[in-house]
């Protein structure tokens, strides 16, 4: 079964991590503007064409639909690789405060 986690929300957007059985298998981004929602779906490299539209289709039941179900049109835009990690720039051990590096978390 497909899962969704909410990473952050605003106003206008939303971030989820997409689960199943436990593992991360992607992220979606969700933008409302207006009566058109966008969307940036990131999957695994071996995701096939029936497994995106499983996904598509999953976000747009369970999370497009009951934020606004009066939409005109939901335009998904599908990235497929592999994850790289989540990197931040929060205070690390370093004495330099004036420094921003990003690192892997």
């Amino acid at each position: 079964m497909i899962d969704f986690e909410r990473e952050s929300r605003t106003p206008h957007s939303e971030a989820y991590m997409i689960l199943e059985d436990g593992g991360i298998i992607g992220r979606v981004d969700i933008h409302y503007q207006g009566a058109t929602v966008h969307a940036t779906l990131c999957t695994t490299a071996d995701a096939k064409e029936d497994r995106i539209q499983q996904l598509i289709d999953a976000i747009d039941e369970r999370l497009v639909m009951t934020a606004d179900p009066y939409r005109e049109d939901f335009v998904v835009s599908v990235w497929r690789g592999s994850p790289a990690g989540v990197y931040s720039d929060t205070d690390s051990d370093d004495d330099d405060e004036d420094e921003d590096t990003f690192r892997l978390n």
